[in-house]
C-alpha cells in the first residue's frame, strides 16, 4: 500500500503519524512524505518515510499516484497553511482518486461541527484503524 502524508510549515503533525504508521505497518506501507516546503518534508523524512518530495508540483503529481492520502483538513483548501496550499494543490488533493484521512486541525476560518476535540495521539490511533479498514 502507499500511502502520501501531506504537511506544512515544520511537518510536526506528518512526522508523528509516519512514525506511527511505520511502527504498525513497517514496510508492508510505503509511505511518502509530501510537504509544502523543504523543512516540513525534512522533518517528515526524519520519520523515516520511504520517500519525500517538497512544493506545488511534487504534490500535484504524486497525490494521483498513491492509494491513501493523509494530513490535516487544511490540505484540501487554498490558502491553507499560512498560504502554503496553492488553489492547486487544494483541487488536486481533493479531486484525487485515493480516499483521504484529513485530521481535523485548521488554523483557518473552517470548523467542522459535530467533532470531538481530541488529541493528536488519539487521532494518529484513529488513523492507524483506518488504514487497516482500508486495506482489506
Amino acid at each position: 500500500m502507499r500511502i502520501c502524508v501531506i504537511d506544512g510549515q515544520g511537518g510536526g503533525i506528518g512526522s508523528a503519524v509516519i512514525r506511527r504508521i511505520k511502527e504498525v505497518f513497517a514496510e508492508e506501507a510505503e509511505v511518502w512524505a509530501l510537504g509544502t516546503n523543504a523543512i516540513a518534508t525534512a522533518q517528515m523524512m526524519k520519520a523515516h518515510a520511504n520517500k519525500g518530495a517538497t512544493g506545488e508540483n511534487a504534490i500535484c503529481h504524486c497525490v494521483k499516484r498513491v492509494d491513501l492520502i493523509i494530513g490535516p483538513i487544511g490540505i484540501c483548501l487554498a490558502q491553507a497553511l499560512m498560504g502554503e496550499v496553492t488553489p492547486r494543490m487544494a483541487a488536486t488533493i481533493a479531486g484525487a482518486d485515493a480516499p483521504k484521512i484529513l485530521l481535523p486541525f485548521s488554523q483557518e476560518k473552517v470548523e467542522v461541527v459535530g467533532l470531538v476535540s481530541e488529541p493528536l495521539p488519539h487521532l494518529i490511533e484513529k488513523i492507524i484503524e483506518r488504514i487497516k479498514e482500508v486495506r482489506k
